[in-house]
């Protein structure tokens, strides 16, 4: 059975908002090692409507020079919005309707993991719908004071199981996070 699995840059107050503004001084080979062992262990990348527009606006253009570029444009798109009609990216194909529904049969299909990338908005969502296997974030030293957070002010608790933790040379935490009953 595949896993639905979310990683997200996030910093220390929480913020998961615009992290190429304040991610890049951390990111090292460690990281990228972290980033590139999740894309190899999925063959499916889900994204929301806004991430979805942002990267499709940038990674198209960009060359087999660019780290990543030919990975993130060759890979399978998910994605989830109730507001697109189409997406045009290669490789990418719209939910609409039930999104948890449509993940749970996915999940029950032969494959890899589907990753998330960014997409907060979808991540806790998917949390609160019980689909979400996976949490992984990379927890920066740092407190960026303003931008949207994974976890909002609804008030609603999220009982999380620690699977693994670890702190990496510039001090980021990887800490993965699992629903109770995964």
């Amino acid at each position: 059975m595949r896993k639905i699995v979310a990683g997200l840059f996030m910093s220390l107050d929480g913020v998961v908002e615009a992290p190429e503004t304040w991610h890049f001084p951390y990111f090292n080979d460690e990281m990228g090692q972290i980033v590139g062992d999740q894309m190899a262990a999925s063959d499916a990348m889900l994204l929301g409507r806004r991430t979805y527009q942002e990267f499709a606006a940038f990674w198209p253009s960009q060359g087999d020079d660019v780290p990543m570029a030919n990975e993130i444009n060759g890979v399978r798109k998910l994605v989830a919005s109730t507001t697109l009609d189409s997406v045009e990216w290669q490789n990418s194909e719209l939910i609409q309707g039930d999104v948890p529904e449509d993940l749970r049969r996915r999940k029950a299909g032969d494959g890899k993991d589907i990753s998330i990338t960014g997409s907060p908005t979808l991540v806790r969502s998917l949390l609160d719908a019980g689909v979400l296997d996976e949490l992984r974030l990379l927890v920066h030293p740092i407190v960026v004071g303003h931008g949207k957070k994974l976890f909002g002010a609804d008030g609603a608790q999220v009982p999380l199981r620690l699977v693994s933790s670890r702190t990496l040379e510039t001090g980021v935490q990887y800490v993965i996070y699992a629903p109770p009953e995964a």
